[in-house]
């Protein structure tokens, strides 16, 4: 499984989960194989601008099964489950302890991420 958390900086595990994912300025993709975590690679983000549906198809293109972010809009989430990514809201901190936490069944995230910075101004279900 592939795990994609877009990323403050390049640092990998020990960068912090950006807070919006459609303008980070990296993702990190860790491979995880029967629970433990086999490779990581932060990678810049492709596109100055980007359009409905072009990081749902980079994370797809990228081997993404699984979306750890912060926050992002119901139009996005439509679009990765239309690729058959999960997508996990609300998660915040090192992306290290945010994946070890994932893997132990102990992800804890922010409910009230909505109602955060500019997440008010998206449409919802």
């Amino acid at each position: 499984m592939i795990i994609a958390v877009p990323s403050t900086g390049p640092e990998g595990l020990d960068s912090e989960v950006s807070m919006h994912f459609g303008r980070t300025p990296y993702y990190t993709f860790i491979t995880v194989e029967n629970g433990e975590i086999k490779n990581v690679k932060s990678v810049p983000t492709p596109f100055p601008e980007h359009g409905p549906g072009d990081i749902p198809k980079f994370i797809k293109e990228n081997g993404g099964d699984i979306v750890i972010a912060y926050g992002m809009g119901q139009r996005a989430v439509d679009f990765f489950n239309q690729l058959g990514i999960r997508v996990i809201l609300g998660a915040y901190g090192k992306i290290g302890d945010v994946i070890n936490a994932f893997l132990k069944g102990e992800l804890k995230v922010e409910e009230n991420w909505k109602e955060k910075g500019d997440f008010g101004n998206h449409k919802w279900g």
